[in-house]
């Protein structure tokens, strides 16, 4: 199940990033924001993006608790603070997400949907400035703290090893740490997911393939039991029969 959520995530969230991301920039000139919101066409470009980021949303917090569930089925204790970053992470990003993705679409959702004259350059890019903030500065920190304590319970629970390790360290504490402004830079987000999934189904595989060796081995122990000779039989002499 994790690995299923994860990769419908991924694929929402690279959609929605790709639709919204179809709006006027913040260097945009006025001229350009202007001619977008005018365009319904482009406007509504811009809100199927926004419709997109809640199922996004959703599919990630399925992805969280489809984890945790696997964490608890392995039987692995986590600590008291990775547990509770864990979970507060989760919930910073998603809210961030929404807040910011909203703000940036607001003037495209207006237009469409409830046939708003168009909005002014100027409050349009500060909307836009606000949606920008929220998903960079602080979205992006809170999918970068999930990434590095997840990858750390899963490391401590044996579901990584040590290369998938390194690789999703790297881009968790690339979406801690990064300054850019560019969507592209959101894209390592499902790539740390996709990673994850593919490490969940390969321990699957292993769980079942060693839960089916196990049977086996122990069919064959007792088959190797029953074949041994009756040692109390071999072990006991036989009385002679006495005469009559």
């Amino acid at each position: 199940m994790a690995a299923v959520t994860g990769v419908v995530f991924s694929g929402l969230f690279v959609a929605a990033l790709v639709l919204i991301d179809k709006g006027p920039h913040l260097g945009a000139p006025d001229a350009v924001y202007t001619a977008f919101y005018a365009s319904n066409g482009d406007s509504l470009i811009v809100a199927v993006g926004l419709y997109l980021v809640p199922l996004a949303g959703i599919a990630f917090l399925w992805f969280a608790t489809a984890v945790r569930s696997v964490l608890d089925a392995i039987g692995h204790v986590p600590s008291a603070m990775a547990n509770g970053l864990n979970l507060l992470s989760v919930g910073l990003f998603v809210s961030m997400l929404f807040a910011g993705t909203a703000a940036v679409a607001a003037p495209a959702f207006g237009s469409v949907i409830a046939n708003a004259p168009v909005v002014a350059p100027d409050t349009a890019r500060a909307l836009a400035a606000l949606g920008y903030g929220l998903v960079f500065v602080f979205s992006v920190r809170g999918a970068g703290m999930f990434a590095l304590t997840t990858t750390t319970l899963l490391r401590g629970a044996g579901v990584l090893g040590k290369l998938p390790s390194v690789i999703a360290y790297l881009c968790g504490a690339y979406l801690l740490l990064t300054a850019t402004y560019q969507p592209a830079s959101l894209l390592v987000l499902p790539v740390w997911v996709l990673l994850i999934s593919v490490a969940l189904v390969l321990h699957e595989r292993r769980e079942n393939a060693a839960g089916s060796a196990t049977p086996a081995v122990d069919a064959q122990a007792s088959k190797d039991l029953e074949s041994l000779p009756d040692a109390t039989s071999e072990t006991t002499p036989r009385l002679p029969r006495s005469a009559p």
